[in-house]
């Protein structure tokens, strides 16, 4: 992936040049980090034939080196300023989780250009608004299949003054008329910048080093400012909170989409700068296999994972012979008492530690056998699943926060679980309640603002306050707890954002739906509630939704539907304004709504 020293003219430059970055690595502690891209090409330095990123070559894992890693970022970085990319342009990231991705972010930040993350699973629609709206004339995109559709995205975002001018292909991508396309080998096979390394040194941490783009109750997603600070404040807060853990040559399998913001922070910049060899997975087909392969002591995963595990476990304990399952009750009885800190006594002792030897360290295989503890995020997780997994010895600690917060806000530390709350604020974060209930948030981990959108930053952030939009409590210890959401978007349990306006635009669209409210809140994927237009049957009805899901994301698209009667003013379902009333039509409903999660 690299080149070799000698190929690069042996000290000449960096990363080869000694003693970068050696004065912020003294001590036992964690580095106080200037930005992000001296942490890396630090640790490039120090751990130098490390292993520092896995990914899967036929069925055989090959590493990239730490200095393999840096100096293909380094290479990259080069080619980037001399096609012209210089501070503050926006670079557009299209790729799955692989080697490659951490090179890019890094070799772009590395010049004070903007990361802009985009998920695999975009439509050319969705490209093109990111691209039209954050100005982006580059990007780095991995296969020949995902250039194509960046390329309908650019050609779609060419109609509102968007487009391309720079490619840096990963794969082979073909020719593309109108663009410069760089492969990657030539890419990062450049020596590095002259005075590079005084560059990055001089990135100041209030510059921007990504821009992350989430989804807003309007409808078209917003463009998250997050700078260097906010990143490291993150990866500061996450080393304090974890130090029970005693982490040190760790192992983390990452699957959650790196353009997330939780696994570009946690899964990627926070583990690597402790030294975790980090193993990409093959695809979330392979998640369970590859657990066992990699057999990882740390992850991150959001509650559909736990959801998805749980089942199958239940329904592998249904076909077993009846002492099988009793033992298993007695071992989820047993560890949910433990859970609680209730004594066992001498005989529930005894039994405890058979019942442990029997049942629980069969489900602690199905994640390799090896956990030291998983962090959940991304969405809410259902206590009573949480539960399940603790009281079979899965140490699951669970958090919460949002991109515009870095994005951790909070967490459970290890030894002091409490799994219906999200932990205590990171030790760098503040938190307060305000008087309508809203967590208020405080902290380096904010973010800039909004992209273009000096609006919705000034409503977002009063006198320093990250208003969450999330409703909670701290209790006496501490710890918070959320109880409502004030602002109108899905969360699925996978820990995407939806926006429930821009699924029922989409759906309405359709001549043969009339009016329409989607929900999904905590659950795996959305289902909706039509209304059908004047002349429409059910089948028409079916095949607008068809048609509507195939201009939606994945997360986006409609699972189950079903026809209801219109929302009008006389029944209390719309405003005077002609608004649904999308929080009274849910719980009118609820009743079917949860019918059509049963099946």
């Amino acid at each position: 992936m690299a080149v070799s020293n000698d190929e690069q003219g042996g000290s000449r430059g960096f990363p080869n040049e000694a003693g970068f970055g050696a004065e912020f690595l003294a001590g036992d502690g964690y580095p106080t980090w200037p930005n992000l891209p001296v942490m890396m090409f630090s640790r490039a330095l120090e751990w130098r034939d490390r292993p520092a990123v896995w990914a899967k070559s036929g069925e055989t894992w090959q590493p990239t080196t730490w200095i393999e890693l840096g100096q293909a970022a380094a290479g990259l970085a080069a080619s980037l300023r001399e096609a012209g990319v210089g501070p503050g342009d926006r670079v557009l990231l299209l790729a799955e989780n692989r080697p490659e991705w951490p090179i890019a972010d890094l070799a772009i930040m590395s010049i004070r250009g903007v990361a802009v993350p985009a998920y695999t699973t975009f439509t050319a629609a969705d490209i093109a608004h990111v691209l039209a709206d954050s100005g982006a004339r580059a990007a780095v995109v991995s296969t020949k299949a995902l250039a194509g559709r960046l390329m309908e995205g650019a050609t779609l975002s060419a109609e509102r003054g968007g487009g391309l001018d720079l490619v840096v292909a990963m794969e082979d991508a073909g020719d593309i008329p109108g663009v410069r396309v760089l492969g990657w080998q030539e890419a990062t096979a450049r020596p590095p910048l002259p005075g590079f390394r005084d560059e990055v040194l001089a990135i100041p941490p209030e510059q921007t080093a990504c821009l992350i783009y989430t989804s807003g109750t309007g409808g078209a997603p917003k463009g998250v400012m997050l700078p260097h600070r906010a990143l490291l404040s993150n990866c500061q807060g996450a080393w304090e909170l974890l130090k029970p853990l005693d982490l040190r040559d760790e192992t983390y399998l990452s699957f959650l989409p790196l353009s997330h913001s939780y696994e570009h922070t946690c899964g990627q910049f926070f583990l690597l700068s402790i030294g975790t060899q980090v193993y990409y997975a093959s695809g979330a087909d392979r998640i369970a296999p590859e657990m066992m392969e990699v057999r990882p002591t740390v992850m991150t995963a959001v509650p559909r994972l736990f959801e998805v595990i749980r089942s199958r476990i239940l329904a592998g304990v249904k076909r077993e012979p009846k002492w099988k399952r009793d033992l298993f009750v007695a071992a989820l009885a047993l560890g949910a008492r433990k859970v609680r800190g209730q004594s066992l006594g001498p005989t529930g002792w005894f039994a405890d530690v058979a019942l442990d030897w029997l049942v629980r360290r069969k489900v602690r295989a199905r994640f390799g056998g090896r956990l030291k503890g998983i962090m959940s995020g991304g969405a809410r997780l259902d206590p009573d699943v949480g539960g399940f997994f603790l009281a079979l010895g899965i140490p699951i600690m669970q958090g919460y926060g949002q991109t515009e917060a870095g994005p951790v806000i909070s967490a459970n530390p290890p030894g002091g679980i409490r799994i219906d709350t999200v932990g205590l604020p990171l030790p760098n974060v503040e938190v307060r309640i305000a008087e309508d209930g809203e967590i208020l948030v405080r902290g380096d981990l904010v973010m800039q603002g909004y992209w273009n959108n000096p609006a919705a930053t000034a409503e977002a952030i009063r006198d320093g306050w990250l208003h969450t939009g999330d409703v909670g409590s701290l209790d006496d210890d501490g710890y918070l707890r959320i109880t409502d959401r004030k602002r109108e978007i899905i969360k699925t349990t996978g820990g995407d954002m939806v926006s429930p306006a821009r699924v029922e635009g989409i759906l309405a669209q359709q001549g043969a739906i009339a009016q329409v409210v989607v929900a999904g809140d905590g659950r795996a994927h959305l289902v909706a509630l039509i209304v059908a237009a004047e002349g429409s049957d059910e089948k028409e009805v079916a095949r607008a939704v068809d048609d509507a899901n195939r201009a939606l994301t994945v997360t986006e698209r409609i699972r189950f539907w079903r026809a209801v009667p219109a929302f009008t003013i006389e029944n209390g379902l719309m405003t005077s304004t002609q608004k649904i009333r999308r929080q009274i039509i849910l719980r009118e409903h609820a009743a079917m709504v949860e019918g059509m999660y049963r099946g």
